[in-house]
């Protein structure tokens, strides 16, 4: 592993919450080595996931065998600072360079996830999935994404949002939000389809596969999906 704000010779930078973003990194790395590209996963003109292939060089934004690389495990991404009153949650796994004062490049959420799933595992493997849980964090990396889509543009956004949910008093209450959805998606597609070019790497899921529910790994087991913001 690169420089990093973890001491791997250390116990407790072995533990399951750190193993987890730690070692998606490393399986990165070593793709990188064996000249594999990752899956990636990005939103094409008719809003439908479209698969393609990102280097690890793309989703670090910089080479990994790059002597400046520095991963910073659960910190805050600086750049989005601006755009918020108080603290930004922290994000999984930030590329930054040593030089420049630590200048970041990505803050990347990692979902290192089991393929099958318990409501799966009894299906032939090519219909195994795998259970990916959000953390409402991630939420708010998508948000402040579009926000600084528009940070030079304001107005665009505001025309695009409108006076749709001006009626709305409480968000905090479903029943009120509720007949609003529809529109919040239309309104969410038309900014999506405005920022397709710069749709960037956001939720970094590696997925270790097994035999059934067995804990024997399959043949071909580990493999890395990339999902833009």
């Amino acid at each position: 592993m690169r420089p990093s704000n973890r001491d791997f010779t250390q116990k407790d930078s072995w533990g399951k919450n750190q193993f987890n973003s730690s070692f998606p990194a490393a399986l990165a790395c070593y793709m990188h080595s064996q000249k594999m590209k990752l899956v990636y996963l990005q939103l094409d003109k008719k809003l439908k996931v479209l698969h393609s292939n990102i280097s690890t060089t793309q989703l670090f934004g910089i080479e990994p065998t790059n002597k400046d690389l520095f991963f910073a495990f659960e910190s805050d991404y600086v750049p989005y600072q601006q755009l918020v009153v108080g603290n930004i949650p922290r994000i999984d796994l930030v590329t930054q360079v040593t030089q420049n004062n630590g200048t970041c490049l990505r803050g990347l959420e990692v979902k290192l996830t089991a393929l099958p799933d318990n409501s799966t595992c009894e299906l032939t493997d090519d219909k195994f999935g795998s259970e990916i849980v959000v953390r409402p964090d991630s939420i708010v990396y998508l948000a402040l994404s579009i926000a600084t889509n528009y940070k030079q543009n304001i107005s665009n956004l505001k025309s695009h949002i409108g006076n749709h949910f001006d009626k709305i008093t409480d968000w905090t209450e479903g029943t009120t939000v509720m007949s609003f959805i529809p529109k919040m998606i239309e309104v969410l597609n038309k900014i999506l389809l405005e920022s397709l070019d710069k749709q960037e790497p956001l939720v970094v899921q590696p997925v270790w596969k097994t035999i059934g529910k067995s804990s024997q790994l399959a043949g071909n087991c580990l493999d890395i999906f990339v999902w833009s913001n």
